[in-house]
Protein backbone atom coordinates (compact mmCIF):
# COMPACT_ATOMS: atom_id res chain seq x y z
CA UNK A 1 0.00 0.00 0.00
CA UNK A 2 2.83 2.41 0.83
CA UNK A 3 4.19 2.02 -2.69
CA UNK A 4 0.81 2.98 -4.16
CA UNK A 5 0.57 6.04 -1.91
CA UNK A 6 4.10 7.06 -2.88
CA UNK A 7 3.18 6.77 -6.58
CA UNK A 8 -0.01 8.81 -6.18
CA UNK A 9 1.70 11.47 -4.08
CA UNK A 10 4.83 12.00 -6.17
CA UNK A 11 3.14 11.71 -9.57
CA UNK A 12 0.41 14.09 -8.36
CA UNK A 13 2.93 16.70 -7.25
CA UNK A 14 4.78 16.41 -10.57
CA UNK A 15 1.60 16.65 -12.66
CA UNK A 16 0.42 19.68 -10.70
CA UNK A 17 3.67 21.65 -11.06
CA UNK A 18 4.15 20.87 -14.76
CA UNK A 19 0.49 21.62 -15.49
CA UNK A 20 0.92 25.03 -13.82
CA UNK A 21 3.96 25.74 -16.00
CA UNK A 22 1.92 24.95 -19.10
CA UNK A 23 -1.18 26.91 -18.05
CA UNK A 24 0.77 30.01 -17.00
CA UNK A 25 3.53 30.15 -19.64
CA UNK A 26 2.74 27.98 -22.67
CA UNK A 27 -1.00 27.71 -23.19
CA UNK A 28 -1.30 30.89 -25.26
CA UNK A 29 1.73 30.20 -27.46
CA UNK A 30 1.31 28.86 -31.00
CA UNK A 31 3.98 26.15 -30.66
CA UNK A 32 1.26 23.52 -30.92
CA UNK A 33 3.51 20.55 -31.68
CA UNK A 34 6.01 21.49 -28.99
CA UNK A 35 3.17 22.04 -26.54
CA UNK A 36 1.83 18.56 -27.26
CA UNK A 37 5.31 17.16 -26.73
CA UNK A 38 5.65 19.06 -23.45
CA UNK A 39 2.27 17.82 -22.19
CA UNK A 40 2.92 14.18 -23.08
CA UNK A 41 6.45 14.23 -21.64
CA UNK A 42 5.01 15.78 -18.47
CA UNK A 43 2.57 12.90 -18.12
CA UNK A 44 5.21 10.25 -18.88
CA UNK A 45 7.72 11.87 -16.51
CA UNK A 46 5.13 12.04 -13.71
CA UNK A 47 4.33 8.35 -14.10
CA UNK A 48 8.01 7.31 -14.11
CA UNK A 49 9.23 9.67 -11.37
CA UNK A 50 8.05 7.58 -8.36
CA UNK A 51 10.08 4.62 -9.67
CA UNK A 52 13.35 6.53 -10.20
CA UNK A 53 16.25 5.71 -7.88
CA UNK A 54 19.51 7.58 -8.26
CA UNK A 55 22.63 5.90 -6.80
CA UNK A 56 24.10 9.25 -5.72
CA UNK A 57 21.91 8.98 -2.60
CA UNK A 58 21.85 5.24 -2.10
CA UNK A 59 19.49 4.22 0.72
CA UNK A 60 22.24 2.10 2.21
CA UNK A 61 24.50 3.72 4.76
CA UNK A 62 26.89 6.43 3.57
CA UNK A 63 30.36 6.19 5.05
CA UNK A 64 31.96 9.46 6.11
CA UNK A 65 35.70 9.90 6.06
CA UNK A 66 36.20 10.33 9.79
CA UNK A 67 38.53 7.49 10.75
CA UNK A 68 41.23 8.51 13.24
CA UNK A 69 43.29 6.81 15.92
CA UNK A 70 43.98 8.47 19.27
CA UNK A 71 45.92 7.24 22.30
CA UNK A 72 42.61 6.55 24.02
CA UNK A 73 40.31 4.90 21.51
CA UNK A 74 40.10 3.40 18.04
CA UNK A 75 37.48 5.42 16.15
CA UNK A 76 35.95 3.63 13.20
CA UNK A 77 34.44 5.41 10.20
CA UNK A 78 31.03 6.97 10.79
CA UNK A 79 27.98 5.07 9.60
CA UNK A 80 25.13 7.31 8.48
CA UNK A 81 21.54 6.06 8.69
CA UNK A 82 18.83 7.98 6.87
CA UNK A 83 15.26 8.23 8.11
CA UNK A 84 12.18 8.58 5.94
CA UNK A 85 11.80 11.78 3.98
CA UNK A 86 8.73 13.92 3.41
CA UNK A 87 6.99 11.47 1.07
CA UNK A 88 7.55 8.65 3.55
CA UNK A 89 5.83 10.69 6.25
CA UNK A 90 2.92 11.35 3.88
CA UNK A 91 2.66 7.63 3.10
CA UNK A 92 2.38 6.76 6.78
CA UNK A 93 -0.18 9.50 7.40
CA UNK A 94 -2.39 8.44 4.50
CA UNK A 95 -2.24 4.69 5.08
CA UNK A 96 -3.07 5.16 8.76
CA UNK A 97 -6.43 6.78 7.86
CA UNK A 98 -9.05 4.22 6.84
CA UNK A 99 -11.41 7.02 5.80
CA UNK A 100 -8.89 8.45 3.31
CA UNK A 101 -8.00 5.03 1.92
CA UNK A 102 -11.65 4.01 1.62
CA UNK A 103 -12.65 7.29 -0.05
CA UNK A 104 -9.80 7.07 -2.54
CA UNK A 105 -10.59 3.45 -3.47
CA UNK A 106 -14.27 4.32 -3.92
CA UNK A 107 -13.42 7.22 -6.24
CA UNK A 108 -10.95 5.10 -8.20
CA UNK A 109 -13.54 2.37 -8.66
CA UNK A 110 -16.17 4.85 -9.88
CA UNK A 111 -13.86 6.49 -12.43
CA UNK A 112 -12.57 3.13 -13.65
CA UNK A 113 -16.14 1.98 -14.25
CA UNK A 114 -16.92 5.22 -16.10
CA UNK A 115 -13.83 4.73 -18.27
CA UNK A 116 -14.87 1.16 -19.15
CA UNK A 117 -18.46 2.27 -19.87
CA UNK A 118 -17.25 4.96 -22.29
CA UNK A 119 -15.08 2.47 -24.15
CA UNK A 120 -17.99 0.02 -24.34
CA UNK A 121 -20.19 2.87 -25.58
CA UNK A 122 -17.86 3.44 -28.53
CA UNK A 123 -17.75 -0.30 -29.26
CA UNK A 124 -21.55 -0.43 -29.09
CA UNK A 125 -21.86 2.47 -31.54
CA UNK A 126 -19.54 0.72 -34.00
CA UNK A 127 -21.47 -2.53 -33.65
CA UNK A 128 -24.90 -1.02 -34.37
CA UNK A 129 -23.83 1.35 -37.16
CA UNK A 130 -22.80 1.01 -40.78
CA UNK A 131 -19.00 0.92 -41.14
CA UNK A 132 -17.33 1.76 -44.47
CA UNK A 133 -13.62 1.02 -44.99
CA UNK A 134 -11.91 4.12 -46.37
CA UNK A 135 -8.34 5.04 -47.27
CA UNK A 136 -6.50 4.68 -43.94
CA UNK A 137 -9.57 4.84 -41.69
CA UNK A 138 -13.10 3.52 -41.17
CA UNK A 139 -16.17 5.70 -41.54
CA UNK A 140 -18.92 4.92 -39.02
CA UNK A 141 -22.35 6.26 -40.02
CA UNK A 142 -24.49 6.71 -36.92
CA UNK A 143 -28.25 6.29 -36.90
CA UNK A 144 -28.85 9.33 -34.72
CA UNK A 145 -27.89 12.99 -35.19
CA UNK A 146 -24.48 13.79 -33.71
CA UNK A 147 -21.56 16.10 -34.21
CA UNK A 148 -18.58 14.36 -35.86
CA UNK A 149 -15.86 12.81 -33.74
CA UNK A 150 -13.03 10.30 -34.06
CA UNK A 151 -11.61 7.49 -31.99
CA UNK A 152 -8.47 5.57 -32.91
CA UNK A 153 -8.92 4.88 -36.66
CA UNK A 154 -12.70 5.39 -36.69
CA UNK A 155 -14.46 8.59 -37.80
CA UNK A 156 -18.09 8.89 -36.64
CA UNK A 157 -20.63 10.99 -38.56
CA UNK A 158 -24.42 11.31 -38.65
CA UNK A 159 -26.46 9.50 -41.29
CA UNK A 160 -27.16 12.48 -43.55
CA UNK A 161 -23.71 14.07 -43.20
CA UNK A 162 -23.27 14.47 -46.97
CA UNK A 163 -26.22 16.84 -47.08
CA UNK A 164 -24.41 19.29 -44.80
CA UNK A 165 -22.34 21.95 -46.54
CA UNK A 166 -18.66 21.72 -45.75
CA UNK A 167 -18.64 18.08 -44.69
CA UNK A 168 -15.33 17.57 -46.52
CA UNK A 169 -13.64 19.94 -44.05
CA UNK A 170 -15.30 18.11 -41.21
CA UNK A 171 -13.88 14.78 -42.40
CA UNK A 172 -10.46 16.36 -42.97
CA UNK A 173 -10.45 17.73 -39.41
CA UNK A 174 -11.26 14.35 -37.89
CA UNK A 175 -8.74 12.60 -40.12
CA UNK A 176 -6.04 14.83 -38.66
CA UNK A 177 -6.99 13.54 -35.20
CA UNK A 178 -6.65 9.99 -36.58
CA UNK A 179 -3.39 10.65 -38.41
CA UNK A 180 -1.71 12.32 -35.42
CA UNK A 181 -2.85 9.63 -32.96
CA UNK A 182 -4.70 11.99 -30.63
CA UNK A 183 -6.92 9.21 -29.27
CA UNK A 184 -3.88 7.58 -27.68
CA UNK A 185 -3.18 10.79 -25.76
CA UNK A 186 -6.79 10.85 -24.57
CA UNK A 187 -6.69 7.21 -23.45
CA UNK A 188 -3.46 7.80 -21.51
CA UNK A 189 -4.98 10.78 -19.70
CA UNK A 190 -8.19 8.87 -18.97
CA UNK A 191 -6.23 6.02 -17.37
CA UNK A 192 -4.12 8.40 -15.31
CA UNK A 193 -7.27 10.24 -14.24
CA UNK A 194 -8.58 6.99 -12.71
CA UNK A 195 -5.76 7.19 -10.13
CA UNK A 196 -5.48 10.98 -9.88
CA UNK A 197 -9.21 11.84 -9.95
CA UNK A 198 -8.92 13.95 -6.78
CA UNK A 199 -6.20 16.17 -8.28
CA UNK A 200 -7.71 19.28 -9.94
CA UNK A 201 -4.61 19.75 -12.07
CA UNK A 202 -5.11 16.44 -13.88
CA UNK A 203 -8.48 17.74 -15.08
CA UNK A 204 -6.83 20.96 -16.25
CA UNK A 205 -4.11 18.95 -17.98
CA UNK A 206 -6.67 16.79 -19.75
CA UNK A 207 -8.55 19.83 -21.02
CA UNK A 208 -5.30 21.44 -22.14
CA UNK A 209 -4.38 18.35 -24.18
CA UNK A 210 -7.82 18.27 -25.81
CA UNK A 211 -7.48 21.96 -26.70
CA UNK A 212 -4.07 21.32 -28.16
CA UNK A 213 -5.48 18.51 -30.32
CA UNK A 214 -8.07 20.86 -31.77
CA UNK A 215 -5.46 23.54 -32.48
CA UNK A 216 -3.28 21.01 -34.29
CA UNK A 217 -6.18 19.67 -36.38
CA UNK A 218 -7.37 23.21 -37.23
CA UNK A 219 -3.89 24.23 -38.38
CA UNK A 220 -3.68 21.13 -40.62
CA UNK A 221 -7.06 21.92 -42.21
CA UNK A 222 -6.10 25.56 -42.83
CA UNK A 223 -2.81 24.41 -44.37
CA UNK A 224 -4.78 22.38 -46.93
CA UNK A 225 -5.96 25.59 -48.58
CA UNK A 226 -9.31 26.46 -47.00
CA UNK A 227 -9.78 30.14 -46.28
CA UNK A 228 -9.69 30.99 -42.54
CA UNK A 229 -12.91 33.01 -42.74
CA UNK A 230 -14.79 30.14 -44.36
CA UNK A 231 -13.52 27.67 -41.79
CA UNK A 232 -14.44 29.93 -38.87
CA UNK A 233 -17.96 30.29 -40.23
CA UNK A 234 -18.17 26.52 -40.58
CA UNK A 235 -17.27 26.09 -36.91
CA UNK A 236 -19.88 28.59 -35.79
CA UNK A 237 -22.82 27.42 -37.89
CA UNK A 238 -22.63 23.79 -38.89
CA UNK A 239 -20.80 21.44 -36.59
CA UNK A 240 -21.84 22.21 -33.05
CA UNK A 241 -23.61 19.33 -31.35
CA UNK A 242 -23.32 16.79 -28.57
CA UNK A 243 -20.03 15.11 -27.80
CA UNK A 244 -18.78 11.68 -26.81
CA UNK A 245 -16.58 12.14 -23.77
CA UNK A 246 -13.66 9.92 -24.63
CA UNK A 247 -13.34 10.79 -28.34
CA UNK A 248 -11.92 13.71 -30.28
CA UNK A 249 -14.64 16.01 -31.62
CA UNK A 250 -15.76 19.53 -32.37
CA UNK A 251 -16.56 21.08 -29.01
CA UNK A 252 -18.66 24.22 -28.67
CA UNK A 253 -16.84 25.31 -25.51
CA UNK A 254 -13.57 25.30 -27.44
CA UNK A 255 -14.77 27.13 -30.55
CA UNK A 256 -14.01 30.61 -29.23
CA UNK A 257 -10.45 29.61 -28.26
CA UNK A 258 -9.90 27.84 -31.57
CA UNK A 259 -11.00 30.85 -33.60
CA UNK A 260 -8.78 33.09 -31.49
CA UNK A 261 -5.79 30.83 -32.07
CA UNK A 262 -6.43 30.85 -35.85
CA UNK A 263 -6.20 34.64 -35.81
CA UNK A 264 -3.25 34.81 -33.46
CA UNK A 265 0.15 35.87 -34.77
CA UNK A 266 2.70 33.08 -34.54
CA UNK A 267 4.77 33.18 -31.37
CA UNK A 268 8.39 34.38 -31.85
CA UNK A 269 11.14 31.80 -31.48
CA UNK A 270 12.45 33.56 -28.37
CA UNK A 271 9.25 32.51 -26.61
CA UNK A 272 10.69 28.99 -26.63
CA UNK A 273 12.63 29.87 -23.48
CA UNK A 274 9.33 29.44 -21.64
CA UNK A 275 9.92 25.69 -21.75
CA UNK A 276 13.00 26.12 -19.55
CA UNK A 277 11.09 26.43 -16.24
CA UNK A 278 9.47 23.07 -17.01
CA UNK A 279 12.90 21.48 -17.41
CA UNK A 280 14.12 23.06 -14.17
CA UNK A 281 11.01 21.87 -12.30
CA UNK A 282 11.57 18.33 -13.59
CA UNK A 283 15.21 18.39 -12.40
CA UNK A 284 14.12 19.69 -8.99
CA UNK A 285 11.55 16.89 -8.70
CA UNK A 286 14.20 14.29 -9.54
CA UNK A 287 16.46 15.67 -6.81
CA UNK A 288 13.62 15.86 -4.31
CA UNK A 289 12.09 12.44 -4.93
CA UNK A 290 14.48 10.21 -6.90
CA UNK A 291 17.37 11.02 -4.55
CA UNK A 292 15.25 10.57 -1.44
CA UNK A 293 15.48 7.34 0.48
CA UNK A 294 12.49 5.16 -0.20
CA UNK A 295 12.42 2.42 2.34
CA UNK A 296 11.31 -0.86 0.84
CA UNK A 297 11.85 -4.23 2.38
CA UNK A 298 11.20 -7.63 0.85
CA UNK A 299 11.08 -10.52 3.26
CA UNK A 300 11.85 -13.85 1.67
CA UNK A 301 9.80 -16.80 2.81
CA UNK A 302 12.28 -19.07 4.52
CA UNK A 303 10.01 -21.08 6.80
CA UNK A 304 9.41 -24.66 5.62
CA UNK A 305 5.94 -25.51 4.44
CA UNK A 306 3.41 -26.99 6.85
CA UNK A 307 5.41 -26.02 9.92
CA UNK A 308 3.57 -24.81 13.00
CA UNK A 309 5.23 -22.36 15.40
CA UNK A 310 4.06 -22.31 19.00
CA UNK A 311 5.15 -20.26 22.02
CA UNK A 312 5.39 -21.86 25.43
CA UNK A 313 6.90 -19.69 28.12
CA UNK A 314 10.22 -18.39 26.84
CA UNK A 315 10.61 -21.31 24.44
CA UNK A 316 9.66 -21.45 20.77
CA UNK A 317 8.32 -24.86 19.68
CA UNK A 318 8.40 -25.80 15.99
CA UNK A 319 6.14 -28.67 14.91
CA UNK A 320 6.47 -30.32 11.51
CA UNK A 321 7.88 -33.22 9.56
CA UNK A 322 11.41 -34.46 10.42
CA UNK A 323 12.66 -33.20 7.04
CA UNK A 324 11.27 -29.73 7.69
CA UNK A 325 12.71 -29.67 11.20
CA UNK A 326 16.17 -30.41 9.86
CA UNK A 327 15.80 -27.37 7.60
CA UNK A 328 14.71 -25.25 10.57
CA UNK A 329 17.61 -26.54 12.64
CA UNK A 330 20.08 -25.61 9.89
CA UNK A 331 18.40 -22.26 9.28
CA UNK A 332 18.38 -21.15 12.91
CA UNK A 333 21.67 -22.60 14.07
CA UNK A 334 23.42 -19.92 16.09
CA UNK A 335 25.76 -19.58 19.02
CA UNK A 336 23.00 -17.62 20.73
CA UNK A 337 20.21 -20.21 20.24
CA UNK A 338 19.82 -23.53 21.99
CA UNK A 339 17.99 -26.04 19.77
CA UNK A 340 16.91 -29.34 21.30
CA UNK A 341 14.78 -32.21 19.98
CA UNK A 342 11.70 -32.77 22.07
CA UNK A 343 10.54 -35.65 19.93
CA UNK A 344 12.02 -35.99 16.49
CA UNK A 345 9.66 -38.83 15.60
CA UNK A 346 6.75 -36.57 16.48
CA UNK A 347 8.48 -33.72 14.72
CA UNK A 348 9.05 -31.15 17.47
CA UNK A 349 12.01 -28.80 18.03
CA UNK A 350 12.40 -26.56 21.06
CA UNK A 351 14.39 -23.36 20.56
CA UNK A 352 15.51 -21.23 23.48
CA UNK A 353 17.80 -18.21 23.66
CA UNK A 354 21.15 -18.86 25.28
CA UNK A 355 22.40 -16.61 27.97
CA UNK A 356 25.00 -14.36 26.37
CA UNK A 357 27.96 -12.85 28.11
CA UNK A 358 28.14 -9.13 27.49
CA UNK A 359 30.85 -8.07 29.96
CA UNK A 360 34.51 -8.86 30.39
CA UNK A 361 35.78 -10.65 33.45
CA UNK A 362 36.75 -8.25 36.28
CA UNK A 363 40.36 -7.10 36.03
CA UNK A 364 40.84 -8.20 32.43
CA UNK A 365 43.23 -5.82 30.67
CA UNK A 366 41.88 -3.90 27.67
CA UNK A 367 44.26 -2.56 25.02
CA UNK A 368 43.75 0.40 22.70
CA UNK A 369 46.54 -0.26 20.20
CA UNK A 370 48.08 -3.67 19.65
CA UNK A 371 50.50 -5.22 17.19
CA UNK A 372 47.70 -7.02 15.33
CA UNK A 373 44.39 -5.19 15.58
CA UNK A 374 41.10 -7.13 15.64
CA UNK A 375 39.47 -7.64 12.27
CA UNK A 376 35.80 -7.90 11.42
CA UNK A 377 34.99 -10.78 9.01
CA UNK A 378 35.23 -9.23 5.56
CA UNK A 379 37.03 -6.11 6.75
CA UNK A 380 35.97 -2.67 7.93
CA UNK A 381 33.72 -2.04 4.94
CA UNK A 382 31.80 -5.23 5.75
CA UNK A 383 31.45 -4.01 9.36
CA UNK A 384 29.94 -0.73 8.27
CA UNK A 385 27.59 -2.48 5.85
CA UNK A 386 26.49 -4.90 8.58
CA UNK A 387 25.66 -2.03 10.93
CA UNK A 388 23.87 -0.09 8.18
CA UNK A 389 21.73 -3.06 7.15
CA UNK A 390 20.86 -4.07 10.73
CA UNK A 391 19.93 -0.70 12.17
CA UNK A 392 16.45 0.80 11.98
CA UNK A 393 15.81 4.49 12.40
CA UNK A 394 13.38 4.64 15.38
CA UNK A 395 9.94 5.84 14.28
CA UNK A 396 9.52 7.98 17.40
CA UNK A 397 12.75 9.81 16.57
CA UNK A 398 11.61 10.42 12.99
CA UNK A 399 8.24 11.74 14.11
CA UNK A 400 9.91 14.15 16.54
CA UNK A 401 12.65 15.28 14.15
CA UNK A 402 15.46 13.83 16.28
CA UNK A 403 18.80 13.26 14.58
CA UNK A 404 22.48 13.27 15.48
CA UNK A 405 25.62 11.17 15.90
CA UNK A 406 25.73 8.44 18.54
CA UNK A 407 29.16 7.17 19.64
CA UNK A 408 29.17 3.56 20.83
CA UNK A 409 32.28 2.15 22.48
CA UNK A 410 32.84 -1.60 22.80
CA UNK A 411 35.54 -4.18 23.39
CA UNK A 412 36.51 -7.01 21.07
CA UNK A 413 37.30 -9.78 23.57
CA UNK A 414 40.03 -12.44 23.34
CA UNK A 415 37.60 -14.84 21.67
CA UNK A 416 36.36 -12.22 19.18
CA UNK A 417 33.03 -11.49 20.86
CA UNK A 418 31.75 -7.91 21.20
CA UNK A 419 31.48 -6.97 24.89
CA UNK A 420 31.16 -3.99 27.22
CA UNK A 421 29.16 -2.01 24.65
CA UNK A 422 28.08 1.37 26.00
CA UNK A 423 27.16 4.85 24.81
CA UNK A 424 30.25 7.06 24.81
CA UNK A 425 28.26 10.07 23.64
CA UNK A 426 24.54 9.92 23.04
CA UNK A 427 21.85 12.00 21.37
CA UNK A 428 18.46 10.67 22.47
CA UNK A 429 17.38 7.49 24.32
CA UNK A 430 15.61 6.12 21.23
CA UNK A 431 18.67 6.55 18.98
CA UNK A 432 21.09 5.46 21.72
CA UNK A 433 19.26 2.22 22.45
CA UNK A 434 19.00 1.30 18.75
CA UNK A 435 22.70 1.92 18.17
CA UNK A 436 23.56 -0.11 21.27
CA UNK A 437 21.29 -2.97 20.17
CA UNK A 438 23.00 -3.30 16.80
CA UNK A 439 26.53 -3.17 18.21
CA UNK A 440 25.68 -5.75 20.86
CA UNK A 441 24.50 -8.14 18.12
CA UNK A 442 27.60 -7.92 15.95
CA UNK A 443 29.10 -11.32 15.06
CA UNK A 444 32.48 -12.50 16.27
CA UNK A 445 35.63 -10.72 15.13
CA UNK A 446 39.09 -12.10 14.52
CA UNK A 447 40.64 -11.13 17.88
CA UNK A 448 43.56 -8.77 18.20
CA UNK A 449 47.00 -10.00 19.31
CA UNK A 450 49.84 -8.56 21.34
CA UNK A 451 53.14 -10.48 21.35
CA UNK A 452 51.35 -13.42 19.73
CA UNK A 453 48.63 -13.70 22.36
CA UNK A 454 44.94 -12.82 21.90
CA UNK A 455 43.95 -9.72 23.88
CA UNK A 456 40.86 -7.52 24.38
CA UNK A 457 40.87 -4.31 22.32
CA UNK A 458 38.63 -1.23 22.67
CA UNK A 459 36.83 0.40 19.73
CA UNK A 460 34.34 3.25 19.15
CA UNK A 461 31.95 3.53 16.22
CA UNK A 462 29.97 6.69 15.41
CA UNK A 463 26.48 6.03 14.02
CA UNK A 464 25.03 9.13 12.40
CA UNK A 465 21.22 9.34 12.24
CA UNK A 466 20.09 11.84 9.58
CA UNK A 467 16.57 12.86 8.54
CA UNK A 468 16.29 13.70 4.85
Amino acid sequence: MNGVVNFIFESGISLSLLALIYLILLRKETFFRMNRFFLLVSVFFSVVLPFLRLPVYNPQAVMLSEITVTPYQNLLESVTIYGQGFSGAVENAVTSSQLLVGGYLLGTTVFLLLFVIRILRVVWLIGRSEVFPMDGYRLVVLREAASPFSFLRYVFVQKDFRQVAGYERMIRHELEHVRQGHSLDVLLLELLLVFQWFNPFIWMLKRAICENHEFLADRAVLSSGIRPGEYKELLLTQFVGRQLFIANHFNYSLIKKRIKMMSKIKSPKIAGVKYLPGVLIALALVIAFACEQKKSETIAETSPREVKILFRGDTLRVVGSPEDLLKVDKLLSSEYLSISTDSLTAGVLQISEKARETSLAPGEEVYFIVEQMPEFPGGELALRKTIAQSIKYPVVAQENGIQGKVYVSFVVAKDGRVMNAKIARGVDPSLDSEALRVVNNLPRWIPGKQKGEAVAVSYTVPINFVLQ
